[in-house]
């Protein structure tokens, strides 16, 4: 991937059909790589992730991301090494805790060790290892292996955090950190501090291990149009990144009305309550100039690869097209 990547990211709520080309069209315009969310009550990644790959040859792709609690590492390193054989090499991998698990009932416990052994374990049986692999959460009894000829074990890894704590327990595991649902520029050195730290004391070199933020996207000629879908969409999340970053600036009475409209589900009305400067730190919004200065800002800052998440424009195929076409020329002039 390029020193400055550029990458795009899908919801999977659209017939399995759609992904083929849409991921098409996002290679077409010379993006770096391509994701799928793995959110909750969506559509697993996997089947859109193998039709998009039958319609690329270059891009990287992977999920972004599962999680270890509801998905056995065994399941994903068989998902993930199919997903790497149809590709040709293309495949990566994201992990997370993932949000929303309270709807199930779940409560994982020792979040950080899982996520730290899940990776461990995914490394293990792509390796095809037959010795036992005996964490606290996650075990191998050891004395077999994936029964197929797995492509490679050196898939690349990518951690979904913003915590200290689980970016140190994994960093040294892993060829990115993403942190999601921002596009704040403040996050970023407090990010990157601890990323820093950590390497060092996993003897790595903080280069070796990229930042990305992604987050909400709608890109349109009209910025006000633009701005308002974003909006309703950021709503959604806005309750989660409030804990996750201080800097946000959300005053307390009005974050509360915003979780209460999200709790009941009015996503308009929440969204209606979201002021601007908020929003300009939460999604990539307004006009492709706007938005590639948003994404500017981030590089500056440190980031090595920007996702543009989901839905992209008020109408997804026109947003991928001013991505590709408006966006993304501007940025590779840098």
């Amino acid at each position: 991937m390029t020193a400055r990547a550029v990458s795009v990211a899908f919801q999977t709520d659209q017939p399995l059909s759609a992904y083929g080309p849409l991921a098409a069209a996002v290679e077409g315009h010379g993006f770096d790589g391509l994701s799928v969310y793995n959110d909750l009550l969506y559509q697993p990644a996997w089947p859109a992730l193998f039709e998009m790959a039958r319609h690329t040859r270059r891009i990287r792709l992977g999920p972004a991301a599962v999680n270890p609690f509801t998905c056995h590492p065994i399941t994903i390193a068989g998902n993930l090494a199919l997903l790497d054989e149809a590709s040709g090499g293309r495949a990566y991998l994201g992990l997370a805790r993932g949000a929303w698990l309270d709807f199930l009932g779940l409560a994982p416990g020792r979040p950080v060790t899982a996520l730290r052994e899940a990776f461990e374990c995914v490394r293990h049986l792509l390796a095809r290892a037959k010795t036992p692999y005996l964490g606290r959460v996650f075990r191998l009894g050891g004395g077999d292996s994936l029964r197929w000829a797995v492509p490679r074990a050196d898939v690349p890894f990518m951690l979904g955090a913003w915590g200290s704590r689980t970016i140190r327990a994994c960093v040294g595991l892993v060829d990115e950190v993403k942190v999601g649902g921002t596009v704040n520029p403040a996050v970023v050195p407090r990010v990157r501090a601890g990323l820093v730290s950590a390497a060092a004391d996993a003897g790595r070199s903080a280069e070796d291990v990229g930042i990305v933020v992604g987050a909400v996207t709608v890109v349109d000629r009209d910025g006000g149009a633009a701005r308002s879908l974003a909006r309703r969409r950021v709503a959604l999340y806005l309750p989660i990144i409030a804990r996750l970053d201080p800097t946000l600036g959300v005053e307390p009475s009005l974050l509360a009305r915003i979780v209460s409209a999200a709790a009941a589900y009015d996503f308009d009305a929440a969204g209606r309550l979201v002021p601007d400067e908020v929003l300009g730190r939460l999604a990539f919004a307004g006009t492709p100039a706007e938005v590639a200065a948003q994404a500017t800002r981030l590089f500056e800052a440190g980031v090595r690869r920007v996702e543009f998440g989901t839905p992209h424009g008020v109408s997804e195929a026109e947003g991928i097209r001013l991505l590709g076409e408006g966006v993304l020329p501007l940025l590779r002039r840098v």
